[in-house]
């Protein structure tokens, strides 16, 4: 990456207003693609569809905020020396109840696949996490949510350092998911959370809670890709 380019993404970085640490020593840090991410478009998306618009400085913008960070990092950083949102040696993240992560498990599964594994029977898995990559399943998503997949706070109903909170995740569904065509329709879930963070309000344990059917129903809602191939079959095959 040129010195241009690499100003070029921090200045837009530093304008994110949702997620800190982007700018920080951006030349440092060893990102995932190269360079700090932008965040122009979900932003659009969040600032456009979200319930609540928290006041500068308060409780809920400060997790929301907090949360966006830490997604950001998991996302697009590659070295835990690099994260300043958790505490490595300490975080878990258990969804769902199951048996936690630790924050290289985590890194290295990525945030979809380790929000929806599962231990569902074979036949009842909408998505299987076990044969999804870290690349892989963010291509997935990507693919289906095109603008990018927004999530905002709802509601706070504990301070630090045990945070509880709930949340509301949605993306318009508009691309390609798993062979199934996109309907345009929004996919929307909720859930809920706690936040379990030190001192330095780096995050130690985090536990989510949700009903991944709210985001798989709209997601495989679309026909088949392949069905609607067929369904057109071959223009020379057709009566006249």
């Amino acid at each position: 990456m040129s010195t241009a380019e690499a100003a070029e993404a921090s200045m837009a970085a530093a304008r994110d207003k949702y997620r800190s640490f982007l700018q920080d020593k951006a030349e440092q840090i060893q990102w995932r693609h190269g360079k700090p991410p932008t965040y122009d478009t979900v932003n659009q998306l969040f600032e456009e569809g979200r319930t609540k618009e928290w006041p500068k400085g308060s409780l809920e913008e400060t997790v929301q905020n907090a949360i966006k960070s830490w997604e950001m990092e998991l996302t697009h950083k590659t070295r835990l020396q690099d994260f300043k949102s958790i505490n490595p040696d300490k975080f878990k993240l258990i969804v769902n109840g199951r048996e936690g992560l630790s924050a290289e498990e985590t890194l290295k599964a990525g945030s979809y696949n380790a929000l929806l594994k599962n231990s569902l029977p074979e036949e009842f898995k909408f998505y299987k996490a076990e044969e999804e990559s870290f690349e892989s399943s963010h291509e997935a998503f990507r693919s289906a949510f095109p603008r990018g997949f927004a999530w905002e706070v709802l509601s706070v109903y504990s301070g630090p350092p045990l945070i509880a909170f709930k949340f509301r995740h949605w993306g318009f569904f508009e691309g390609p998911f798993k062979g199934h065509a996109p309907t345009g329709e929004k996919v929307e879930f909720c859930g809920l959370g706690t936040l379990k963070v030190d001192e330095s309000l780096r995050a130690e344990d985090v536990e989510i809670y949700y009903d991944p059917a709210e985001l798989f129903g709209g997601l495989l809602k679309g026909s088949s890709i392949e069905d609607s191939t067929a369904a057109q079959g071959c223009p020379f095959s057709k009566k006249t």
